[in-house]
């Protein structure tokens, strides 16, 4: 059975008031009127393809998004969802790939829109020794595999900190995406259990949280940055972020190097 398609109106004011926009708000962002708008709501007006891509656009909805706005005004969805697998994104793949390998000795991995592990460089595996197997079997979930007490959370030296810094993050994300399944991962990784007085990291004047690792090399500590496709034309591809850790000390970076 096909899942029962929420009325347009209904998905617009949902979005509208996570964005925290007032119907006057949106109007003027649309440049369209409030009653105008108002009648898209209440389903009193059944409103162009133009319309519902303005008006999606107005609300930065992801295309996962958009593409439900569009089904539920009648219209074919305009972005497609391919595998990573699929041929047409073969080129995408290889882009992912060449950025991961050239990353190394640092680590750095692909996550989809539920932090499901798509695809990391050599660097990453020596890290996660010592994780239980259960947290390694697909799909590998990445932040139940940081956090969770058989995960790498024994050995993050600042786990406090960083817990706090993974759950905000992950927080912020749910509320701008609306995902259920993200919610109820804040709410799986909120419930482990974590010691109190877990050490802190050095200050880098707050553009970043640094993760201190306890490895059979030492301790390695790491910044990390999150990158996404500018201007992907199909869902699968604008879910997808590239995570990648550089070293935050010099210590770090040599027992790495020596690694590679």
């Amino acid at each position: 059975m096909q899942p029962a398609v929420r009325p347009l109106g209904d998905q617009i004011r949902e979005w509208r008031r996570r964005r925290r926009l007032s119907q006057m708000d949106l109007a003027l962002d649309a440049e369209i009127s409030t009653r105008h708008l108002s009648f898209i709501e209440t389903g009193r007006t059944r409103p162009s393809r133009e319309m519902v891509l303005r008006l999606a656009d107005q609300l930065e909805l992801p295309l996962r998004e958009r593409n439900a706005l569009l089904l539920a005004a009648g219209f074919a969805p305009l972005y497609a969802e391919r595998a990573l697998d699929d041929p047409a994104l073969a080129a995408a793949r290889r882009a992912i790939d060449l950025v991961l390998k050239g990353h190394e000795p640092w680590p750095a991995l692909a996550i989809d829109r539920h932090w499901h592990l798509v695809a990391a460089n050599a660097a990453v595996a020596p890290l996660l020794a010592g994780c239980a197997a259960h947290l390694l079997e697909g799909p590998v979930n990445v932040l139940r595999l940081s956090l969770h007490p058989d995960g790498l959370a024994p050995r993050i030296r600042n786990l406090a900190e960083w817990r706090a810094h993974l759950l905000d993050r992950l927080r912020r994300q749910a509320m701008t995406t609306g995902d259920e399944t993200l919610d109820a991962l804040v709410a799986e990784l909120a419930a482990y259990p974590f010691p109190d007085g877990a050490g802190h990291a050095e200050d880098f004047g707050g553009v970043a949280i640094p993760l201190r690792l306890a490895t059979p090399l030492g301790e390695l500590s790491f910044i990390s940055t999150t990158t996404v496709f500018g201007t992907p034309l199909d869902v699968t591809l604008d879910e997808l972020a590239i995570e990648a850790f550089y070293p935050a000390d010099a210590i770090t970076a040599e027992r790495l190097r020596a690694l590679g």
